[in-house]
């Protein structure tokens, strides 16, 4: 009997530590805590409203790990509110060594349209709960080392562009909005952009849209993130089907980076 006892206590700690280590590695020289990236979004001339990206000096922990928290809020401005307001806030808490999310955090606010929901992760038991308010809890089964909008952003952020070539196209799974998504980016080469900061390599970038009547077509967002460790977006386009012309966002102000940004 006793032992049959240690036995079980052997496996119930094997267990542990399989569950423990079940988890990746990924190695992060790209981004730290109190980061914060600030955007403006223009429209022609018109400037029509603002973003701000930011990793919150604490880290938190949630599930046992240990994890950023960053929130990203976009909000509209000047005479483009009295058409369309927006109040929107994305909250993701990230695995600091899986660069997956733990929990995510959203609160849409767009004219009279409201919605609020917390989505929990257990990538252990690879389960994700949604509770959206005043509305039936939902659970689901994912993938191994799923993304939500915000931390999917993140994790491409690590990545070698070294290893891509012009056309190449970089698969990542996520969950969003009660469902998965196989959000593939392709890497469209290199350039610069000019700024107010000066002139910046990039790495160009487009997430391939599906079929939809928001956006123009696969290709209508366009992408610059810096050509460094860093990488944080400089500028991007988006081109819409109700539309002409392009929306463009550009960086305004940053803090907090982890690496030195070179501007020339």
């Amino acid at each position: 009997m006793r032992k049959l006892f240690i036995y079980v206590i052997l496996v119930v700690l094997a267990c542990g530590f399989i569950m423990k280590d079940s988890y990746r590695r990924v190695i992060n020289e790209s981004f730290t805590a109190g980061e914060v990236l600030e955007y403006r979004l223009h429209y022609g001339f018109l400037n029509i409203g603002e973003s701000v990206i930011e990793v919150s000096p604490t880290l938190y922990r949630i599930n046992e790990r240990i994890c950023y928290k960053v929130n990203v809020s976009g909000r509209t401005s000047g005479t483009f509110e009295v058409g369309y307001k927006v109040r929107d806030t994305w909250r993701s808490y990230i695995d600091t060594s899986a660069l997956i999310p733990q929990r995510f955090y959203t609160n849409i606010q767009e004219n009279k349209y409201r919605k609020e929901e917390w989505v929990f992760f257990d990538h252990i038991r690879k389960t994700v709960r949604s509770e959206e308010k005043n509305q039936e809890t939902k659970e689901f089964t994912i993938p191994s080392n799923v993304q939500d909008l915000v931390s999917g952003y993140y994790y491409l952020r690590t990545l070698d562009f070294n290893k891509y070539r012009e056309g190449d196209t970089i698969a990542v799974s996520a969950f969003f909005d009660d469902e998965f998504y196989n959000f593939k980016v392709k890497f469209r080469g290199r350039g610069e952009v000019k700024t107010k900061f000066g002139k910046i390599k990039c790495l160009k970038i487009t997430p391939i849209m599906p079929d939809n009547q928001l956006f123009k077509d696969e290709n209508a967002i366009r992408i610059w993130i810096s050509d460094d460790e860093n990488k944080i977006p400089i500028k991007v386009e988006s081109e819409f089907s109700f539309l002409p012309g392009v929306i463009e966002v550009e960086l305004k102000r940053h803090k907090g980076l982890k690496n030195d940004i070179h501007f020339y």
